[in-house]
């Protein structure tokens, strides 16, 4: 007899993505605080690869990191926070060239 106490489900994964995500933003505040004040950008790379940025969002990056079809970057930085965001329009241009080939 299993125990449903100890199967890894979507819920599971789900916690631990979210987990992991709010250490990672604890550890780019720590990161930004312990910055002496005039150097903080409150943008960066945390743990040597994962970016983050805690910048109030703008029309131009949110258009930059999402829809940027001439990009040659699928994945980018998120517009606010930490992690990764698709560009959605450079998704949109690829599928197109393979469409019309």
């Amino acid at each position: 007899m299993t125990s449903d106490k100890h199967s890894k489900g979507p819920r599971d994964i789900q916690r631990l993505i979210r987990l992991a995500t709010f250490g990672l933003a604890v550890a780019a505040i720590v990161k930004e605080v312990r910055t002496p004040a005039e150097e903080r950008e409150w943008h960066g790379v945390v743990v040597g690869f994962v970016p983050y940025d805690f910048r109030i969002p703008t029309i131009a990056r949110l258009k930059k990191r999402m829809w940027d079809p001439e990009s040659s970057h699928v994945i980018n930085p998120r517009v606010f926070g930490v992690g990764w965001t698709v560009n959605l329009g450079k998704v949109v241009s690829v599928a197109r060239q393979q469409i019309g080939s």
